[in-house]
């Protein structure tokens, strides 16, 4: 059975192609879930009182304004750049309702006197600065360090590393240090629940792809392990980065050394992301199986079972990105809706941020 009160609502028959279908998709949340179809994404979060808000936009996508970002390689460093600004916004605006019924009466004391307009830029700004961050920190961590060290052992070995020694080494150590933050993470009690929350998101974009009604009894029987997870992508970028950073020769200054691979970043995503959708599409073949099985051995660290009530926030998500994009019949759901919020992403702010 569905979940309590739940409806079962019909999917329309689309338009879309299926390779656009293909590419339903989402992103953890805290205490809740962003899904993103071809035009549009819907958010859907958990408050501390167990109600949930909604938020929902249309989404423009880069390759439409832009058509060279169609071709191969180009595509997926739009679609990296436009996920990532969309998946920051998505989750500052989780983090935001996550705390809201704690913090109700003292933000509205401390912010009752401050413009809209002065609250709005403050959001941005936060966002601009969580993003710096986190590139950042991503940059040191698993650029510049691994670099750092493979250099030192360089230095250190008799006779010199080779140049394919020197590539290995260094994403070998990327490998670790990826892996052990993964873990490191995992330990977490709270990002416990966010991985939760990832096993529901999958468990649902597997119930649509199977075009079944979107339930909760439907969602909880799919696997929560997907091959095109974000997950994926990441260990994708760590084998394709070994073999483009061979093209920037060890002999070569460490600081030319680091800023090519700053500058390569944008390629390998690009490339990995091709790799991702061709071995997702093909992971029925024996060889393409073996490719995706390192990824989904991940998953079952970054995704974890979820409960029911957050399949049911998954499955709100989804249903408020397919109605934004008009893949959704209009319907009624019996889901205590405190209050829908509209997006900030307008058409116009998603030209200018995405």
């Amino acid at each position: 059975m569905a979940g309590p009160g739940r409806l079962e609502i019909p999917i329309m028959q689309s338009s879309a192609s299926p390779e656009n279908e293909l590419l339903v998709g989402g992103q953890a949340l805290i205490e809740g879930v962003m899904m993103r179809s071809p035009g549009a994404y819907g958010v859907a979060v958990r408050r501390p009182d167990g109600s949930l808000v909604f938020q929902r936009g249309k989404v423009n996508s880069l390759a439409k304004r832009f058509p060279i970002l169609k071709l191969p390689v180009l595509r997926g460093v739009a679609v990296l750049f436009q996920s990532l600004a969309l998946g920051i916004r998505s989750l500052n605006f989780s983090a935001e309702q996550a705390v809201a019924a704690a913090e109700a009466e003292e933000a509205a004391a401390e912010s009752a006197a401050a413009p809209e307009k002065a609250k709005k830029e403050t959001s941005n700004w936060a966002i601009a600065g969580s993003m710096a961050f986190g590139l950042g920190l991503g940059i040191v961590v698993f650029l510049l360090i691994p670099l750092g060290l493979t250099n030192l052992v360089d230095r250190t070995v008799p006779g010199h590393l080779s140049n394919l020694q020197f590539n290995l080494l260094d994403g070998v150590l990327r490998a670790v240090f990826f892996l052990g933050y993964i873990f490191l993470i995992s330990r977490m009690k709270d990002i416990h629940r966010v991985f939760q929350y990832h096993g529901a998101e999958h468990k649902v974009v597997f119930n649509y792809e199977k075009r079944l009604p979107l339930t909760v009894a439907n969602a909880r029987v799919q696997s929560r392990l997907h091959p095109r997870c974000g997950t994926s992508f990441l260990l994708f970028v760590l084998l394709v980065s070994i073999l483009v950073f061979a093209l920037i020769p060890k002999t070569a200054p460490f600081l030319v050394k680091f800023g090519g691979r700053l500058l390569l970043v944008p390629a390998i995503a690009g490339l990995s992301y091709e790799v991702l959708r061709f071995t997702a599409k093909h992971r029925a073949a024996p060889l393409f199986a073996v490719l995706v099985a390192p990824g989904l051995a991940l998953q079952r660290i970054t995704t974890q079972e979820p409960t029911d009530d957050m399949l049911e926030v998954a499955i709100a998500a989804l249903e408020e990105a397919l109605r934004e994009d008009g893949l959704l019949e209009p319907a009624e759901t019996s889901i205590p809706v405190p209050a829908i919020i509209p997006s900030e992403m307008t058409e116009a702010a998603a030209r200018a941020s995405l």
